[in-house]
């Protein structure tokens, strides 16, 4: 996860490249209920403008992600999975008007944006995933985005500045993998 971006903007084509690849994550019931609004130049300075405005900058950590010339937000769309399983090759699930145990709209849309974090690294960029709080309905209406879709979180793309150091958070290190593989039982 980088922190520090420059400000060199995302070739356009790399861009649509990993979006494209992000886009091929599972998708249950083939719904496709994933969208990814895309944020550059002035819509980005809008963005920060609502989630961060300038008066709680200067004690913000990580001035460096402000830099990054794109944000994407990954959006689910509920109303996409109920359709495709009010559908009647899926309708004996219920699911179109029922209970889901699992939210897929939002585990396709994270597999989805875990796709592009993927890609990004491989196409020799940087990203940070980061969630939406307080500013989520504000966002929403300020880019037009429809009722019954919503951000998982944000995702801030870019070239990595030199120096970007990681989260403390990362100090912690990885659980051993025996703590985390469990054969056959718990």
């Amino acid at each position: 996860m980088v922190r520090r971006f420059r400000t060199d903007p995302v070739d356009a084509g790399v861009l649509t490249e990993l979006l494209d690849l992000a886009r091929r994550a599972p998708s249950a019931g083939f719904s496709q209920g994933t969208h990814f609004l895309v944020l550059q130049g002035a819509d980005v300075v809008r963005f920060w403008a609502i989630t961060l405005p300038e008066p709680d900058r200067s004690s913000f950590r990580w001035p460096g992600l402000l830099q990054a010339p794109v944000i994407v937000l990954p959006l689910a769309d509920e109303g996409a999975y109920r359709a495709r399983y009010a559908e009647p090759d899926k309708a004996p699930s219920g699911l179109g008007e029922g209970e889901w145990p699992v939210p897929y709209w939002q585990i396709d849309t994270a597999m989805a944006t875990m796709t592009l974090l993927h890609a990004v690294v491989d196409a020799d960029l940087g990203a940070l995933f980061f969630g939406l709080f307080s500013d989520e309905d504000e966002v929403l209406r300020a880019f037009g985005v429809p009722d019954g879709v919503r951000p998982i979180g944000a995702v801030a793309i870019g070239h990595p500045e030199a120096g970007d150091r990681s989260s403390s958070s990362a100090r912690r290190g990885r659980r051993p993998l025996d703590e985390v593989i469990h054969h056959g039982r718990w």
